[in-house]
């Protein structure tokens, strides 16, 4: 294992210099992808329909194909589950990700083909720990075991030649042998579709390897981790893995969490690197140490294209390619890529923070929102709020959701904090002061319907027992993998549910 370790330390490391070209031409290297991706599907359904053929620029692209939701492309991908093939990529799709993005009742299964296997989902952690053993050149990362949470698959059941899962399941199912031997635990494990259960196996199988990485979703690794620092009655997960150096995160934003795994972890030097993993693809990594934002990954079969704030939710929005995007302004994705997603609008928000290299931040989702009184509230204003809240009053969160409360009688409108503390303020209206002063700072519209209490008045707080959050995805037949609770919601139909599960639960 040590000699594989060191063989493999040393490959990253030469890594980077391919990595580095690409970020030297950016829009070089989008333009000649996107010239690939058109030829290679000219004859396929799809493209016969658009006349790929034809198309000669990016523009012409533009104007022939419309932007489209999950629900407009739908139909071309059950083609595909029913039976027929080159309809909109020419290779074989035998796979699909089940979409885990969101707690809609309705999944979206996204075609993953061979090539985005390789050039996408597998190629993107690669970058990542090339970057990372750049970064970390002492690093014994490879000197030990992965361990990284991921769902569960099943055959399709109405095609038994189609196979779908969450996306962390069909990667490690694909996965090439030679990264097996560094992953824990055992893949049959690793798949169990009953996450509670798989909890118990994953901690008895791991708690004795030399683990020196853990991978996934915030929210189920504290899970996890707790479950194991209660069967080994250590004090942290240090304690039970010496040599672990490193977390690769994602899916969430982290700042909620960042107070309880460093007490859970108990290694203040331990490295934290975020990742953009979507069923979609793999879109950006963290490339500096200590880094809050992400490189756009740009030669991972993937074109970018951005609808500008404003323009999400309109019929036929006007795109930016990245040569026109600008620091600091909120952008919906739209992606082009080699499973055959063609222009499509995959729901997230993201931020630019550098556009040399083009880098960014995850800012939110088209659809998760508070825009009930033109407060236009977003994800990235919330998190940043909860953040500034618990480094004031000493709080930690462990999960939340805000709804609005609407105009009722004479009274106001204002929003509803549903919080589960993992440590609570010792003042809970001083805790939502903060939270209210600090989307006053980053955000324009919200402070102005917040002025005198004209529309708004101060946020209301109501503390949510332990685990009723986990029951609330229990109940929706959501938990592990990517699975997570929206942060945001424009009614109160989540509230709502959860709420009942509060008034319901002992404690």
């Amino acid at each position: 294992m040590k000699l594989l370790g060191n063989i493999a330390t040393e490959y990253f490391k030469l890594r980077i210099n391919k990595i580095e070209k690409y970020l030297i031409d950016p829009i070089g290297v989008q333009e000649n992808l996107f010239s690939n991706l058109i030829r290679t599907a000219e004859k396929t359904a799809f493209g016969q329909q658009y006349d790929f053929k034809s198309i000669q620029s990016i523009q012409e692209f533009q104007d022939r194909l419309p932007v489209v939701t999950y629900e407009a492309f739908q139909p071309y991908l059950q083609r595909v589950i029913d039976g027929e093939q080159n309809v909109v990529w020419p290779t074989e799709i035998k796979w699909f990700a089940k979409s885990s993005g969101t707690t809609n009742d309705k999944s979206k299964f996204i075609p993953v083909s061979k090539e985005a296997l390789e050039e996408c989902l597998y190629r993107g952690p690669r970058d990542l720990m090339c970057v990372y053993a750049h970064n970390n050149p002492d690093t014994k990362l490879f000197t030990g075991k992965s361990l990284v949470l991921v769902g569960s698959q099943k055959t399709h059941e109405s095609n038994s030649s189609i196979h779908y899962g969450d996306v962390s399941a069909v990667m490690a199912i694909n996965q090439p042998f030679v990264a097996s031997i560094f992953k824990a635990p055992n893949l049959s494990v690793a798949l169990m579709e009953d996450w509670e259960a798989k909890i118990e196996r994953i901690a008895e199988e791991t708690i004795p390897k030399n683990i020196t990485n853990i991978g996934g979703v915030p929210t189920w690794m504290i899970v996890l981790i707790k479950r194991i620092l209660e069967k080994t009655g250590k004090d942290t997960l240090k304690e039970v893995w010496p040599n672990l150096e490193l977390y690769i995160h994602g899916g969430v934003s982290f700042e909620p969490y960042r107070a309880t795994f460093k007490e859970l972890i108990g290694d203040p030097n331990l490295n934290y690197y975020q990742t953009y993993n979507a069923s979609e693809g793999f879109f950006a990594y963290q490339y500096e140490n200590d880094a809050d934002d992400m490189v756009l990954a740009l030669n991972n079969g993937i074109f970018y294209e951005f609808i500008p704030a404003g323009q999400f939710e309109e019929e036929h929005p006007k795109t930016c390619l990245l040569s026109e995007v600008e620091v600091g302004k909120n952008y919906a994705m739209v992606i082009t890529t080699n499973s055959g997603l063609w222009r499509y609008k995959i729901g997230d928000t993201v931020k630019f923070t550098s556009v040399f290299p083009f880098k960014i931040k995850v800012s939110g989702r088209t659809k998760h929102f508070i825009n009930a009184f033109g407060e236009e509230v977003i994800i990235d204003n919330a998190n940043y709020a909860v953040q500034k809240a618990c480094q004031a009053t000493g709080a930690y969160v462990k999960e939340y959701t805000v709804a609005p409360v609407y105009f009722e009688g004479n009274g106001k409108a204002s929003h509803e904090w549903l919080i589960e503390f993992e440590i609570r303020p010792a003042s809970c209206d001083e805790f939502m002061t903060q939270i209210d002063e600090a989307l006053k700072e980053v955000n324009s519209d919200y402070e102005a319907k917040r002025k005198k209490d004209m529309a708004l008045t101060k946020p209301k707080l109501t503390i949510a027992k332990e685990g009723v959050f986990y029951k609330w995805l229990k109940q929706k037949g959501k938990l592990g993998g990517q699975h997570k609770v929206p942060r945001l919601s424009n009614d109160r139909n989540h509230m709502e549910e959860l709420l009942q599960i509060n008034f319901s639960a002992k404690g």
